[in-house]
Protein backbone atom coordinates (compact mmCIF):
# COMPACT_ATOMS: atom_id res chain seq x y z
CA UNK A 1 0.00 0.00 0.00
CA UNK A 2 0.99 3.68 -0.80
CA UNK A 3 2.85 5.39 2.22
CA UNK A 4 0.30 8.15 2.37
CA UNK A 5 -2.31 5.13 3.50
CA UNK A 6 -0.07 4.43 6.62
CA UNK A 7 -1.58 5.88 9.88
CA UNK A 8 0.99 4.41 11.85
CA UNK A 9 4.75 3.39 11.53
CA UNK A 10 6.43 1.36 13.92
CA UNK A 11 10.00 0.99 13.22
CA UNK A 12 12.91 -0.65 15.28
CA UNK A 13 10.82 -0.44 18.42
CA UNK A 14 13.65 -1.38 21.81
CA UNK A 15 11.93 -1.61 25.32
CA UNK A 16 14.04 -3.19 28.19
CA UNK A 17 12.43 -3.81 31.48
CA UNK A 18 14.85 -3.93 34.56
CA UNK A 19 15.25 -7.42 36.26
CA UNK A 20 16.43 -8.48 39.83
CA UNK A 21 19.78 -7.90 40.06
CA UNK A 22 20.15 -4.96 37.82
CA UNK A 23 19.85 -6.55 34.55
CA UNK A 24 17.92 -5.45 31.55
CA UNK A 25 15.92 -7.57 30.25
CA UNK A 26 15.04 -7.13 26.44
CA UNK A 27 10.89 -7.71 25.61
CA UNK A 28 10.74 -5.84 22.41
CA UNK A 29 13.41 -6.37 20.14
CA UNK A 30 13.13 -4.44 17.27
CA UNK A 31 9.62 -4.21 16.34
CA UNK A 32 8.89 -3.20 12.91
CA UNK A 33 5.84 -3.17 10.96
CA UNK A 34 2.77 -0.46 9.52
CA UNK A 35 -0.96 0.36 10.02
CA UNK A 36 -3.11 1.06 7.30
CA UNK A 37 -6.06 3.24 7.54
CA UNK A 38 -9.38 1.50 8.07
CA UNK A 39 -7.87 -2.16 8.59
CA UNK A 40 -8.15 -4.16 11.39
CA UNK A 41 -4.69 -5.55 12.30
CA UNK A 42 -4.80 -8.25 15.24
CA UNK A 43 -1.56 -8.68 17.03
CA UNK A 44 -1.31 -11.98 18.81
CA UNK A 45 1.40 -14.49 20.10
CA UNK A 46 1.78 -16.32 23.65
CA UNK A 47 1.79 -15.14 27.28
CA UNK A 48 5.28 -13.30 27.33
CA UNK A 49 5.57 -12.30 23.65
CA UNK A 50 5.34 -8.79 24.27
CA UNK A 51 2.16 -7.68 22.97
CA UNK A 52 0.47 -6.03 25.60
CA UNK A 53 3.85 -4.69 26.11
CA UNK A 54 3.53 -3.23 22.44
CA UNK A 55 -0.15 -1.83 23.15
CA UNK A 56 1.41 0.37 25.87
CA UNK A 57 4.10 1.58 24.05
CA UNK A 58 1.75 2.32 21.27
CA UNK A 59 -0.29 4.28 23.00
CA UNK A 60 2.75 6.69 24.91
CA UNK A 61 1.91 4.51 28.36
CA UNK A 62 5.47 3.54 28.23
CA UNK A 63 8.85 5.00 27.32
CA UNK A 64 10.67 3.19 24.83
CA UNK A 65 14.40 2.62 24.44
CA UNK A 66 14.66 3.10 21.04
CA UNK A 67 12.89 3.12 17.33
CA UNK A 68 10.10 5.24 16.42
CA UNK A 69 6.03 4.91 16.71
CA UNK A 70 5.37 7.79 14.26
CA UNK A 71 1.67 8.52 14.07
CA UNK A 72 -0.02 10.28 10.52
CA UNK A 73 -3.60 11.51 11.35
CA UNK A 74 -6.41 13.07 9.12
CA UNK A 75 -5.38 16.86 10.76
CA UNK A 76 -1.76 16.63 10.64
CA UNK A 77 0.62 18.19 8.37
CA UNK A 78 3.50 16.25 8.58
CA UNK A 79 3.84 12.74 10.39
CA UNK A 80 4.92 13.42 14.33
CA UNK A 81 6.60 10.25 16.12
CA UNK A 82 5.37 10.35 19.53
CA UNK A 83 8.96 8.94 21.20
CA UNK A 84 10.13 11.38 23.17
CA UNK A 85 7.43 13.44 23.04
CA UNK A 86 6.42 15.90 25.69
CA UNK A 87 3.35 14.61 27.95
CA UNK A 88 1.24 18.03 26.47
CA UNK A 89 1.85 17.38 23.30
CA UNK A 90 1.16 13.53 23.67
CA UNK A 91 -2.03 13.87 25.12
CA UNK A 92 -3.64 15.74 22.37
CA UNK A 93 -2.47 12.84 19.72
CA UNK A 94 -4.25 10.57 22.63
CA UNK A 95 -7.47 12.39 21.53
CA UNK A 96 -7.48 10.64 18.36
CA UNK A 97 -7.40 7.09 19.62
CA UNK A 98 -9.84 4.95 21.94
CA UNK A 99 -9.22 2.30 24.21
CA UNK A 100 -11.14 -0.59 25.34
CA UNK A 101 -9.43 -1.82 28.24
CA UNK A 102 -9.57 -5.75 28.91
CA UNK A 103 -11.45 -4.85 32.18
CA UNK A 104 -13.31 -2.28 30.60
CA UNK A 105 -11.70 -0.20 33.56
CA UNK A 106 -14.92 1.71 34.33
CA UNK A 107 -15.07 3.79 37.59
CA UNK A 108 -17.07 1.95 39.98
CA UNK A 109 -18.68 5.29 41.26
CA UNK A 110 -20.09 6.81 38.08
CA UNK A 111 -23.07 5.52 35.94
CA UNK A 112 -22.64 3.97 32.61
CA UNK A 113 -24.09 7.67 30.65
CA UNK A 114 -21.28 9.24 33.27
CA UNK A 115 -18.59 6.42 32.36
CA UNK A 116 -19.08 7.43 28.73
CA UNK A 117 -19.61 11.17 28.97
CA UNK A 118 -15.98 11.49 31.00
CA UNK A 119 -14.10 12.19 27.84
CA UNK A 120 -16.26 14.98 26.78
CA UNK A 121 -15.81 16.77 29.59
CA UNK A 122 -12.53 16.70 30.61
CA UNK A 123 -11.40 17.01 27.18
CA UNK A 124 -14.15 19.29 25.54
CA UNK A 125 -15.84 21.95 26.12
CA UNK A 126 -19.98 21.14 25.21
CA UNK A 127 -22.92 22.23 26.04
CA UNK A 128 -23.72 19.71 28.76
CA UNK A 129 -27.45 19.02 26.39
CA UNK A 130 -24.94 18.23 23.94
CA UNK A 131 -23.31 15.69 25.82
CA UNK A 132 -26.13 13.78 26.57
CA UNK A 133 -27.28 13.75 22.65
CA UNK A 134 -23.62 12.40 22.12
CA UNK A 135 -23.87 9.89 24.90
CA UNK A 136 -27.24 8.98 23.97
CA UNK A 137 -26.10 7.80 20.28
CA UNK A 138 -23.06 6.18 21.28
CA UNK A 139 -24.92 3.88 23.69
CA UNK A 140 -27.32 3.30 21.06
CA UNK A 141 -24.41 2.03 18.73
CA UNK A 142 -23.08 -0.58 21.24
CA UNK A 143 -26.88 -1.64 22.48
CA UNK A 144 -26.15 -0.17 25.59
CA UNK A 145 -29.30 3.02 26.23
CA UNK A 146 -31.50 0.95 28.55
CA UNK A 147 -28.38 0.65 30.77
CA UNK A 148 -27.56 4.15 30.97
CA UNK A 149 -28.19 4.71 34.49
CA UNK A 150 -27.00 1.13 35.91
CA UNK A 151 -23.66 1.17 38.05
CA UNK A 152 -20.83 -1.19 36.41
CA UNK A 153 -21.70 -3.51 39.43
CA UNK A 154 -25.15 -4.31 38.00
CA UNK A 155 -23.60 -5.08 34.72
CA UNK A 156 -22.43 -8.01 32.81
CA UNK A 157 -18.56 -8.57 31.55
CA UNK A 158 -20.27 -8.20 27.97
CA UNK A 159 -22.23 -4.79 29.10
CA UNK A 160 -19.20 -3.55 30.73
CA UNK A 161 -17.14 -3.88 27.72
CA UNK A 162 -19.74 -2.79 25.90
CA UNK A 163 -19.85 0.67 27.88
CA UNK A 164 -16.12 0.73 27.67
CA UNK A 165 -16.52 0.58 23.84
CA UNK A 166 -19.10 3.53 23.82
CA UNK A 167 -16.48 5.65 25.91
CA UNK A 168 -13.57 4.52 23.56
CA UNK A 169 -16.03 6.51 20.57
CA UNK A 170 -17.28 9.34 22.27
CA UNK A 171 -14.65 11.52 21.22
CA UNK A 172 -14.96 10.08 17.60
CA UNK A 173 -11.27 8.81 17.81
CA UNK A 174 -9.83 7.96 13.96
CA UNK A 175 -7.67 5.07 15.77
CA UNK A 176 -9.28 1.61 18.40
CA UNK A 177 -7.23 -0.10 20.92
CA UNK A 178 -8.53 -3.27 21.85
CA UNK A 179 -6.66 -4.97 25.04
CA UNK A 180 -8.27 -8.56 24.87
CA UNK A 181 -11.42 -7.78 24.32
CA UNK A 182 -12.98 -11.60 24.63
CA UNK A 183 -11.25 -11.98 27.61
CA UNK A 184 -13.39 -13.80 30.23
CA UNK A 185 -16.33 -13.79 28.16
CA UNK A 186 -18.31 -16.77 26.96
CA UNK A 187 -18.20 -17.75 23.25
CA UNK A 188 -21.24 -16.76 21.83
CA UNK A 189 -20.71 -13.04 24.11
CA UNK A 190 -16.84 -12.97 22.98
CA UNK A 191 -18.79 -13.34 19.35
CA UNK A 192 -21.12 -10.42 19.81
CA UNK A 193 -18.36 -8.31 20.72
CA UNK A 194 -16.18 -9.32 17.73
CA UNK A 195 -19.68 -8.49 15.42
CA UNK A 196 -20.00 -5.19 17.07
CA UNK A 197 -16.27 -4.55 16.52
CA UNK A 198 -16.44 -5.34 13.36
CA UNK A 199 -19.98 -3.04 12.67
CA UNK A 200 -17.99 -0.09 14.33
CA UNK A 201 -15.15 -0.45 12.20
CA UNK A 202 -17.39 -0.04 9.16
CA UNK A 203 -19.45 2.49 10.96
CA UNK A 204 -17.07 4.88 12.28
CA UNK A 205 -14.40 4.95 9.52
CA UNK A 206 -11.86 3.89 12.64
CA UNK A 207 -8.44 1.91 12.10
CA UNK A 208 -9.10 -1.13 14.73
CA UNK A 209 -5.66 -2.47 16.57
CA UNK A 210 -6.34 -5.47 18.29
CA UNK A 211 -4.47 -7.36 20.91
CA UNK A 212 -5.03 -11.00 21.56
CA UNK A 213 -4.51 -15.01 21.75
CA UNK A 214 -7.61 -15.67 21.34
CA UNK A 215 -7.87 -17.31 17.78
CA UNK A 216 -11.58 -17.73 16.76
CA UNK A 217 -11.65 -13.82 17.70
CA UNK A 218 -8.77 -13.31 16.01
CA UNK A 219 -9.74 -15.03 12.90
CA UNK A 220 -13.45 -13.27 12.66
CA UNK A 221 -12.51 -10.09 12.87
CA UNK A 222 -8.52 -9.08 11.56
CA UNK A 223 -8.03 -7.81 8.29
CA UNK A 224 -4.00 -8.26 8.79
CA UNK A 225 -2.24 -10.04 11.31
CA UNK A 226 1.08 -9.70 13.26
CA UNK A 227 2.50 -12.72 15.43
CA UNK A 228 5.14 -11.76 18.47
CA UNK A 229 7.26 -14.05 19.42
CA UNK A 230 10.25 -12.98 21.78
CA UNK A 231 9.62 -9.86 21.40
CA UNK A 232 9.89 -9.81 17.55
CA UNK A 233 7.89 -10.04 14.29
CA UNK A 234 7.71 -13.44 13.45
CA UNK A 235 5.21 -13.47 10.89
CA UNK A 236 3.33 -10.42 9.33
CA UNK A 237 0.66 -11.37 6.84
CA UNK A 238 -3.05 -11.43 5.41
CA UNK A 239 -6.06 -13.36 7.63
CA UNK A 240 -5.93 -15.58 4.28
CA UNK A 241 -2.58 -16.10 4.45
CA UNK A 242 -2.96 -17.19 8.53
CA UNK A 243 -5.68 -19.53 7.43
CA UNK A 244 -4.10 -21.04 4.91
CA UNK A 245 -0.88 -21.82 7.49
CA UNK A 246 -3.20 -22.75 10.21
CA UNK A 247 -5.33 -25.00 7.50
CA UNK A 248 -2.49 -26.76 6.97
CA UNK A 249 -1.53 -30.52 8.29
CA UNK A 250 1.79 -30.29 10.68
CA UNK A 251 3.68 -32.92 8.72
CA UNK A 252 3.34 -31.50 5.86
CA UNK A 253 4.88 -28.18 7.00
CA UNK A 254 8.85 -28.63 6.54
CA UNK A 255 9.46 -25.05 8.17
CA UNK A 256 10.12 -24.80 11.87
CA UNK A 257 8.88 -21.10 11.79
CA UNK A 258 6.06 -22.24 9.79
CA UNK A 259 5.18 -25.44 12.40
CA UNK A 260 5.14 -23.18 15.25
CA UNK A 261 3.00 -20.25 14.25
CA UNK A 262 0.87 -23.62 12.86
CA UNK A 263 1.00 -25.26 16.92
CA UNK A 264 0.25 -21.85 18.33
CA UNK A 265 -3.11 -21.20 16.11
CA UNK A 266 -4.43 -24.67 16.01
CA UNK A 267 -3.56 -24.92 19.60
CA UNK A 268 -2.04 -28.32 19.62
CA UNK A 269 -0.78 -29.76 22.39
CA UNK A 270 2.43 -31.48 20.48
CA UNK A 271 4.87 -29.62 18.25
CA UNK A 272 7.86 -27.02 18.94
CA UNK A 273 6.01 -24.97 21.35
CA UNK A 274 5.83 -27.88 23.44
CA UNK A 275 9.05 -30.41 22.45
CA UNK A 276 10.45 -30.90 25.86
CA UNK A 277 13.93 -30.75 24.71
CA UNK A 278 15.97 -27.55 23.72
CA UNK A 279 12.43 -25.57 24.91
CA UNK A 280 13.17 -21.79 25.66
CA UNK A 281 12.53 -19.72 27.69
CA UNK A 282 9.64 -18.36 26.08
CA UNK A 283 8.39 -21.88 25.05
CA UNK A 284 8.44 -22.74 29.00
CA UNK A 285 6.53 -19.52 29.66
CA UNK A 286 3.64 -20.39 26.84
CA UNK A 287 3.23 -24.01 28.71
CA UNK A 288 3.16 -22.29 32.10
CA UNK A 289 0.75 -20.18 30.93
CA UNK A 290 2.62 -17.11 32.64
CA UNK A 291 2.88 -13.67 31.46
Amino acid sequence: MASNNVIISVRDLRKYFDAPGGARVPVLSGITFDVYRGETLVIMGGSGCGKSTLLNCLIGEYQVDGGRIVYHTKDMPQPRDIVGMPERELNEIRKKFGILFQSGALFNSLTVAENVALPLREHSVVDPAIVDIVVTLKLQQVHMLEHRDKLPAQLSGGQKKRAGLARATVLDPEILYYDEPSAGLDPVTSAAIDELIMDLSKKLNVTSIVVTHEMDSAFRIADRMVMLEKGRVLRMGTRAEFEALRSTPPERIEDDTERLINQFLNGYTTGPLTDAQGMSQYEKLLVAGEE
